[in-house]
């Protein structure tokens, strides 16, 4: 069935930049419970209850059966990682913290992936590399750009390093809806698929991996897993396209101020 695009008005850019607001502090409150340990589930009550006091609604709980608040993705799974009884962070870890907030009416949605400990230096560039791909194509996404652009900026960066970029999944339009057109793939020819205009708000978000960029689902239904079992790295930003400009409304700077690090956005 055909999807039409939804344009925002700029009372609906408020209304998305609150919800957006939600899941930066959350994901701040997560970061500061993320060490060797600590128990996945603790982490989701975390954000669940970081969510509900700032008077929003876990979006992804209940979404489509996901059964948790948060998606909490270790090591080699890409994303939709459930939080599980018995499953804990352990040293050298990294681990994908995705948060979705639902806010009179309108979605934010947003990425972060965390080392855990002291990381492999390999896994710590892999992480580093797949977040600039993504601030790399926050330069693209401007009104008269296509998807297109964004995917191909995105797979011609990490290109250079023989990563893996996760074809199946997507970024996204977001608003009234948490999944909405367009699609916003991570690969892609310059000049091709839907053109980026005013009012649009997106969700672009790298998947990249240490290796193959093949996956599997696991039998629950939500895990999805790199193939060779090789980490992989997923962050997201939350833009919108406005009459000024572009606006990252999504932001790292309250994690950044947990984790010790200078972002960007």
């Amino acid at each position: 069935m055909f999807r039409r695009i939804k344009y925002k008005s700029e009372a609906d850019f408020a209304k998305l930049r609150q919800s957006a607001r939600v899941v930066a502090v959350t994901l701040a409150e997560v970061a500061k419970h993320i060490r060797p340990g600590v128990p996945l589930t603790y982490l989701d009550q975390i954000g669940e209850e970081c969510i509900r006091d700032h008077h929003a609604i876990p979006s992804f709980k209940g979404f489509e059966g996901y059964p948790a608040a948060l998606c909490l993705s270790v090591n080699d799974v890409v994303v939709h990682g459930i939080p599980k009884a018995g499953m804990y962070l352990n040293d050298g870890d990294i681990l994908s913290v995705d948060c979705g907030a639902l806010l009179d009416g309108f979605h934010g949605d947003f990425a972060y992936t965390f080392a855990v400990g002291e990381v492999s230096e390999e896994v710590r560039l892999l992480m580093e590399r797949t977040k600039e791909s993504l601030n790399k194509a926050i330069e693209v996404a401007v009104a008269g750009k296509t998807v297109g652009d964004i995917g191909h900026t995105v797979e011609a960066y990490v290109g250079k390093y023989n990563y893996g970029v996760v074809r199946e999944l997507c970024g996204h339009g977001i608003g009234k809806d948490m999944h909405e057109r367009p699609d916003i793939p991570n690969f892609g020819r310059p000049d091709s698929g839907d053109r980026l205009q005013e009012g649009m708000c997106i969700c672009i978000e790298p998947m990249i991996t240490l290796g193959s960029h093949k996956i599997y689902m696991e039998k629950d239904g939500w895990t999805i897993r790199t193939r060779d079992h090789k980490p992989a790295a997923h962050y997201e930003h939350q833009l919108a396209i406005t009459a000024k400009g572009t606006e990252v409304i999504s932001s790292y700077k309250l994690i950044g101020e947990v984790i010790g690090t200078n972002e960007l956005y």
